[in-house]
């Protein structure tokens, strides 16, 4: 039997897997939101990602990838 934390587990490493470019690796970061009266408090940083349908190498994938990557064409 898997155990509800296993499951959540695997839930969130899928996600961060679903949180990058597949094509450039561009991944979430993690940085300081800071107030005017200088609190600092831990945000994180995430790209833009799309899941979008590519031919790549003369077949369609379904793939992660990042908008600056499909903007630019670097998917070819």
């Amino acid at each position: 039997m898997v155990s509800y934390k296993s499951g959540f587990n695997q839930i969130q490493r899928r996600m961060e897997h679903l949180a990058s470019c597949e094509i450039c690796g561009k991944a979430k970061t993690v940085g300081n939101h800071v107030s005017h009266a200088n609190n600092r408090v831990k945000k994180e940083i995430r790209p833009n990602i799309r899941r979008k349908k590519l031919v790549i190498g003369g077949t369609a994938k379904t793939v992660s990838i990042c908008t600056r990557c499909l903007r630019s064409g670097n998917f070819r």
